[in-house]
């Protein structure tokens, strides 16, 4: 009988044969551009949240950064991926994770959806970036004016109703706007962070040991972003203890 750890160890001894990248450096290349990440299992959490924050200010700086989808860059990762960072975030068309940090192709592995919540296909996809492709870094990324938590904030001040199935996918973001409505500023903001820090909650405290053993281990960490629509910047809110 296949056990979970045999299926996972299957699957590493396979992409391991064809994990492609090599050392690349973290500095931006000559023509201002950031080159390729190291592979996955060569960054610690924190060299990848620091991947994250320097492409980010480069976005900010209207840098032009290289776009990593040349011809020889899909030729080899034809043969494996290994990203550094496993993303959640929201499908909204203005919040493209590649862009807003400057990375291209077989770097972020996206788990997008209204709302940035984690059901259980987005859980499924992120115990595959940590377990079987050794990402290090899992980040949940809200952002300014979400629609999805806007529509979860007025079935509790309005008791409104949605169409279809957009009521059911908003039912997960009520708890983060009932947790948030007492607190002062902004309900739809203030909404969006408790938001983040619900999902980012229940990853590190109520999920499988997939995810469970490698933060004990410190070999990975979860974190809590938001993004600015106005002035593009990403603020990384929810850290883990003994990240800077």
């Amino acid at each position: 009988m296949t056990t979970r750890r045999n299926f996972i160890g299957g699957i590493s001894a396979v992409g391991a044969a064809s994990l492609v990248g090599g050392n690349a450096a973290l500095a931006q290349d000559n023509d201002g551009g950031l080159t390729p990440a190291p592979l996955a299992g060569e960054l610690s959490p924190q060299q990848a949240l620091d991947l994250l924050r320097e492409g980010n200010a480069s976005f900010l700086r209207g840098e032009q950064t290289r776009v990593l989808t040349s011809a020889q860059r899909r030729l080899e990762l034809a043969r494996g991926q290994s990203p550094f960072a496993a993303y959640v975030t929201c499908s909204d068309s203005r919040v493209p994770p590649e862009l807003l940090f400057g990375r291209g192709l077989g770097e972020l592995f996206i788990i997008r959806n209204a709302g940035n919540t984690v059901d259980t296909v987005a859980l499924g996809s992120i115990e595959y970036a940590v377990a079987v492709l050794k990402t290090p870094l899992v980040v949940v990324m809200g952002h300014e004016s979400c629609g999805a938590v806007k529509a979860a904030t007025q079935v509790v001040t309005d008791n409104a109703t949605f169409p279809g199935s957009i009521g059911p996918m908003v039912e997960p973001i009520i708890p983060a706007v009932l947790a948030a409505r007492n607190e002062p500023g902004d309900l739809l903001d203030n909404s969006v962070r408790a938001n983040v820090r619900r999902v980012v909650g229940q990853l590190r405290n109520h999920s499988d040991p997939l995810l469970l053993e490698p933060q004990r281990d410190g070999r990975l960490w979860v974190v809590g972003a938001y993004y600015d629509l106005d002035q593009g910047a990403v603020d990384f809110f929810d850290l883990p203890e003994g990240a800077e």
